[in-house]
């Protein structure tokens, strides 16, 4: 669950302090007092995207837990979602209070919660309390339905044609029309991993568990000494690993800097082998550490760079951060606030042209504003403006090493069917406009905008790989030219592209939770990626692992966060 509500002055009295645990059980357990119209808009701008409410249709549901029926259901119930561990032992059974509590801080009432946007505001928590208490229990599908999402037409995008080595290109010639097939809601169960399970990895590699036991590990970066930096987003901390070159396991393992606001991108400043600074992308801001090659805590408190990314912060919740080249532009991703701005506002032609006249063409406005964007800033974080529009969630950035070009990874939209909208792996052009929300893949309109913008007819840019549809291509990362450790790939991987794909729930057939690589000639891309790390799909319903982050370490391994199950694992290259 992830929410971030705009202030208001209202205060809820009776919930207030039944957050502070000062009522009894009778009065928490009382029709909540807010305003149910209101909260539906909330819940509508900040909510919808991981969370379906059951209004709708019976089989979409989003990447958070079915809402319908929450008042009175025990925490971690339901059958078809994959809880944290955390939840899951929780024992919470959600009435006004019990809510009002957790919105209010999610991961101190659960630490571990995958939930880590508070809802701060009183009156803003009982309006959406009041509105989740309007939402009926959704009916279990009846045996007919399920027989029909078990039997489907299996297409190479799904999980039983990946294999390490297998070949990949998806045509934007050839994109089926929206809603050729029904839009799914299959979200992955994540398993203790099966006693025949493996991981498989192409001929002459071998793959390893190097970590386990963090917490939620999601992106992850090489320092210049060969130190793994990671996010652990939900836990609002970043790690740091230390291992010898050809090591099968770290010999340090220590938190570097706590009490961060949903941390995710991090990245070392300047370039080179003495770093002054680790930045890191926080969930509304930018912060950065005093920073010395070898330090395994932050030598000073976070320093601010960046206050504020965006007025809202609801939805898409990850930031990544780059550098260019030279060092003098700070690149941020901050994803959108919604699967296709449904609660965005229309404007006028006129006050179209006005808003574009101070922003990007292409550029949403009201609760979308600076989100589905790339910003560029100043080291400093100054001068902050878009750089690229209409990208829906550039989960990962990454500077080609070479060309200076900044690359993406980007999550596209749901609800078109089991093969639109395909995600992508692109460069992307100062200025440039992707499409999101109303084109996607050039001159495709979304049908839940029709007619919207014409004036954006064909200015959408087509990204340089469209990747399976659903897939969540989350981090990236290039595979430098020189690295001469004992565990270094081979010459016809140098300059190649490496991304994790953490998974499908809106596809009926499941794909993605694996490594991909993306093919380059010359710094550009080909077009085809390929399957390299594959395994962690059980069945259509089930995974045991869910890759997130990718980087190369010191010796040459690739390293793979799987946050899933809190582990790091290490691909090296043995034969030579």
């Amino acid at each position: 669950m992830r929410y971030s509500f705009p202030r208001s002055e209202s205060t809820s009295h009776v919930l207030l302090l039944a957050a502070l645990g000062l009522v009894t059980a009778a009065v928490a357990q009382t029709t909540p007092a807010g305003n149910a119209d209101r909260g539906k808009s909330l819940f509508v701008q900040s909510c919808a995207t991981c969370h379906a409410t059951g209004t709708d249709t019976r089989a979409v549901a989003g990447q958070g837990p079915m809402i319908a029926g929450v008042m009175g259901r025990r925490a971690a119930s339901l059958t078809n979602f994959s809880y944290t561990p955390a939840m899951t032992a929780s024992g919470l059974t959600w009435d006004v209070a019990t809510l009002d509590r957790f919105l209010a801080a999610p991961t101190t009432v659960v630490p571990g919660s995958t939930m880590v946007v508070p809802v701060a505001t009183p009156s803003d928590r009982a309006d959406i309390i009041a509105f989740l208490s309007t939402l009926k229990p959704v009916a279990a599908p009846t045996a007919a339905e399920v027989a029909a999402a078990a039997v489907h037409d299996r297409t190479p995008g799904d999980w039983q044609n990946d294999a390490p080595g297998a070949k990949h290109r998806i045509s934007v010639a050839d994109l089926p029309p929206p809603f050729a097939t029904k839009s799914a809601g299959n979200n992955p169960r994540t398993v203790d991993r099966p006693v025949d399970a493996k991981l498989s990895v192409p001929p002459g590699f071998q793959i390893k568990l190097f970590a386990s036991g963090l917490s939620g590990p999601r992106l992850l970066r090489t320092a210049p000494n060969g130190d793994i930096f990671i996010a652990e987003t939900r836990a609002g901390q970043i790690r740091v690993l230390r291992a010898p070159d050809g090591a099968d396991a770290p010999m340090e393992n220590v938190v570097f800097a706590t009490n961060l606001k949903g941390p995710f991108g991090i990245a070392f400043y300047p370039a080179g082998d003495s770093p002054q600074w680790i930045y890191v992308g926080n969930l509304n801001s930018v912060v950065r550490f005093p920073y010395r090659n070898g330090d395994l805590q932050a030598r000073g408190p976070a320093e601010t760079v960046v206050a504020q990314l965006a007025e809202t912060t609801g939805g898409h919740t990850t930031r990544d951060v780059a550098f260019s080249l030279d060092g003098k532009r700070m690149f941020i991703s901050v994803g959108s606030g919604s699967n296709v701005a449904e609660s965005m506002g229309k404007k006028s032609p006129d006050e179209v042209r006005d808003w574009e006249a101070t922003h990007l063409r292409g550029s949403t406005w009201g609760n979308e504003a600076n989100r589905a964007d790339v910003l560029v800033a100043d080291p400093e974080g100054k001068g902050l403006k878009n750089f690229a529009a209409g990208i829906r969630n550039a989960v990962g950035l990454a500077v080609h090493p070479r060309t200076g070009e900044l690359w993406v990874s980007t999550n596209e939209r749901d609800g078109l069917g089991d093969d639109l909208v395909p995600d992508y792996i692109s460069h992307i052009q100062e200025g440039g406009y992707y499409g999101w929300p109303w084109y996607y893949m050039g001159n495709h309109e979304d049908p839940r905008h029709k007619g919207a913008r014409p004036d954006l007819a064909g200015v959408a840019i087509v990204p340089d790989v469209p990747v399976q549809a659903h897939s969540a291509s989350l981090e990236l990362t290039f595979y430098p030219q020189e690295v001469s450790g004992p565990s270094a790939f081979p010459a016809e991987y140098r300059g190649e592209i490496f991304a994790a794909f953490h998974g499908s729930w809106n596809r009926t057939g499941r794909t993605g939770s694996k490594v991909v690589r993306v093919h380059m000639k010359d710094g550009k891309a080909t077009g085809d990626y390929e399957d390299f790390v594959t395994g962690f799909v059980v069945d259509d319903g089930k995974v045991w692992g869910r890759p997130v982050g990718v980087t190369v370490a010191h010796d040459g391994a690739l390293l793979m966060t799987d946050d899933a199950k809190g582990t790091l694992w290490r691909i090296a290259h043995t034969s030579r």
